[in-house]
């Protein structure tokens, strides 16, 4: 068997430095609470762990602008709450970096701010 150089220690010591690493993030970066859609405004709502609410319209939103407001409402908070999963639509978004207003990718937001322009 080949030794990985791991022992037992340094898993523990590992595992206690990530650990530590998750809770400065928990602490520092914007984390949701809970997400959903709101169909009347068009919009997709985040509510932050720190008490602040973000939201934006789907249709910035890269795999988002097509979708019907059956698929919008089917979100989901990742468990760290770091992101948001919207499963048929087969879509991802950091929270943080949606609230930078990075809404898909470069070419998605070069398109978007044509669009706006």
């Amino acid at each position: 068997m080949v030794s990985s150089g791991w022992d037992e220690t340094k898993i523990k010591a590992a595992i206690a430095k990530a650990r530590e690493a998750a809770a400065v993030a928990n602490a520092v970066e914007p984390r949701a609470e809970s997400a959903y859609y709101d169909q009347s405004r068009d919009r997709v709502i985040i509510n932050l762990k720190s008490g602040a609410t973000f939201s934006f319209p789907p249709a910035l939103a890269q795999g988002l602008a097509a979708a019907s407001p059956e698929d919008l409402a089917k979100v989901e908070v990742t468990p760290s709450g770091d992101g948001l999963h919207w499963e048929k639509l087969d879509a991802d978004f950091s929270v943080p970096a949606l609230l930078a207003g990075v809404f898909g990718t470069a070419d998605w937001m070069a398109q978007i701010k044509m669009r706006v322009s």
